[in-house]
């Protein structure tokens, strides 16, 4: 059987596995005592047994979302899957009020026996990915995402730990080098082959990520690492399917010997699992192994210093957390930098305007005499404001992973049951016309200071998630997408396609629809502003 084949497994007891979805939602619905009689909060009308499952929009859900807040005037709405209590929030103040300061109780994730128990991935802790291949035509869908999978706990918060003091906003300028070398080398592949740009910016986030957690330099074609990564996402993207496997609905079926009949989803986990373990064991022995002839500095490097000449007394991490949490960047932590710079340029081909005026201030600056750093930053108002219109435009993450409520809480008189999973619409709040006036159209001036005190929009913070959970690997993104945004702008000119005849291509304006957002691939006009220019980037 090949690593990445799909098996569809025929489900081996149907008659028990439908008595126990009835007894459970019987137990479900007539459970509950007088105390527990608040209402729940207002949404779709639901069936019994199946909830509202015939009512999700497998397409773009954060939308359907937003209209249901919309349709019911209420910016928590809750709906029913089989059983299982979702809650919905569209508003800001509302995820400040329970995954801000209830933190402490919607901070876990809910049970993935099948990824978790069976296929080894427990080690996830904050991150979401997507890829594509764009080289494939038509293109070929990888990998959908990968789950924050680890529960909430000791182990979480030792790896949660590891990674702010890392990454925190200023322990992340320590990465600062690679980004830079990074974005140098895609301009140098956009100058030789400007029609492979998506391929150069996946190549571009994959030697950042690698360089920072590993200190490896990736090969420009055929990486065995990235090849890896990419086969354990697509193994993850087939089992994390909802309903693909039983054993998701009843955990007990993960007890069953892979023997059985019937059992092919434990023969599949099994071999799946060897490229879970392969994503988090085999970088993190070649970084072990440089160490003993170089001093190299990387997230590993540097964690396993530490650990060597520290006493146990004095280090809160053992080996294998570094191990996980580093696991945890190899395995997904390029795919929102991919997304977000993949929007810059959908951004620059709707609003030419934009990119005049981002040039012009870089012009400004460098007088075209050299390429913008990262200390040209607070030079640099509106290139930050491009920044944050494409994080706020196209957000990468539609909507939050799920947070699991661990006990019945109570919100605005509404009842919020216990093992809730709990979901952040961050697209209804980036598109909210209140906050965002005109909130489909690409318009960095929103973030621009109206006075010496404020800026005339709320900043999209909220694209990197919610309190204990929210993605900690952000300043770094950040940093790579402004850095990147500012060398493009500075030495091309993105315009709309032609073809033979001249005609203008209209670029699709698709993206993917999962937990990271990607762009499908499109076609646009990439050419050097200037001689200046092409011996700027030739220079390095």
């Amino acid at each position: 059987m090949s690593l990445l084949s799909v098996p569809m497994d025929i489900p081996f007891c149907y008659t028990a596995c439908i008595s126990l979805a009835v007894l459970s939602y019987c137990c479900y619905h007539f459970s509950s005592s007088a105390s527990e009689r608040l209402p729940l909060p207002p949404g779709p009308k639901k069936l019994p047994i199946f909830g509202n499952i015939f009512d999700l929009a497998l397409d773009s859900p954060w939308k359907s979302y937003a209209n249901w807040s919309k349709q019911y005037a209420s910016d928590i709405i809750h709906l029913d899957l089989a059983g299982t209590s979702v809650i919905i929030l569209s508003s800001v103040q509302a995820i400040e009020d329970l995954l801000e300061k209830r933190s402490s109780i919607y901070s876990d994730r809910a049970d993935f026996p099948m990824i978790v128990d069976l296929m080894g991935w427990g080690f996830n802790i904050g991150f979401v990915s997507l890829s594509i291949s764009p080289s494939r035509d038509p293109p070929e869908l990888i990998c959908l995402f990968t789950l924050a999978l680890m529960k909430y706990g000791e182990r979480w918060r030792t790896s949660r730990r590891l990674f702010n003091q890392a990454f925190n906003v200023t322990a992340s300028h320590q990465f600062w080098p690679q980004e830079l070398m990074a974005a140098r080398m895609l301009l140098q592949r956009l100058l030789e082959s400007p029609d492979d740009f998506f391929s150069h910016i996946r190549q571009m986030a994959a030697e950042i990520i690698m360089s920072a957690t590993y200190g490896i330099e990736v090969q420009p074609q055929n990486d065995p690492y990235v090849a890896t990564a990419e086969q354990a996402l697509h193994t993850l993207a087939v089992a994390a399917v909802p309903g693909r496997y039983l054993v998701d609905v009843f955990p007990i079926l993960k007890y069953v010997p892979s023997w059985f009949p019937g059992a092919g989803f434990r023969r599949s986990a099994e071999i799946w699992k060897q490229l879970a373990l392969a994503t988090v064991e085999t970088p993190f022995a070649e970084t072990k192994r440089r160490m003993l002839g170089t001093e190299t500095s990387s997230f590993v490097a540097d964690g396993l210093r530490s650990l060597n000449g520290s006493t146990p007394s004095d280090i809160h991490f053992t080996e294998q957390n570094l191990k996980e949490t580093a696991g945890t960047m190899f395995a997904a932590g390029s795919d929102t930098t991919v997304s977000a710079v993949a929007t810059f340029f959908l951004a620059m081909l709707s609003n030419p305007q934009a990119q005049r005026k981002a040039q012009s201030e870089i012009d400004a600056l460098t007088g075209g005499k050299y390429l913008p750093t990262f200390q040209d930053q607070d030079s640099l108002p509106y290139v930050a404001a491009v920044v944050k219109e494409i994080l706020r435009w196209e957000n990468v993450t539609p909507i939050a992973l799920p947070h699991h409520l661990i006990h019945d809480d109570e919100y605005r008189g509404y009842r919020l049951p216990k093992g809730s999973l709990v979901i952040g619409n961050s697209w209804a709040i980036l598109h909210d016309e209140e906050m965002y006036p005109d909130p489909f159209s690409f318009k960095p001036e929103r973030f621009l200071l109206n006075d010496s005190t404020k800026s005339s929009a709320k900043s999209p913070d909220i694209a990197f998630g919610y309190g204990r959970r929210r993605c900690p690997g952000r300043h770094m993104a950040a940093s790579s997408v402004f850095i990147t945004v500012a060398s493009i702008l500075a030495t091309f000119d993105i315009e709309k396609a032609t073809d033979a005849d001249g005609t203008v291509i209209e670029p699709r304006h698709e993206y993917v629809s999962g937990l990271v957002s990607m762009p499908l691939p499109f076609r646009c006009k990439i050419t050097p502003r200037s001689e200046a220019a092409v011996k700027l980037i030739r220079e390095g």
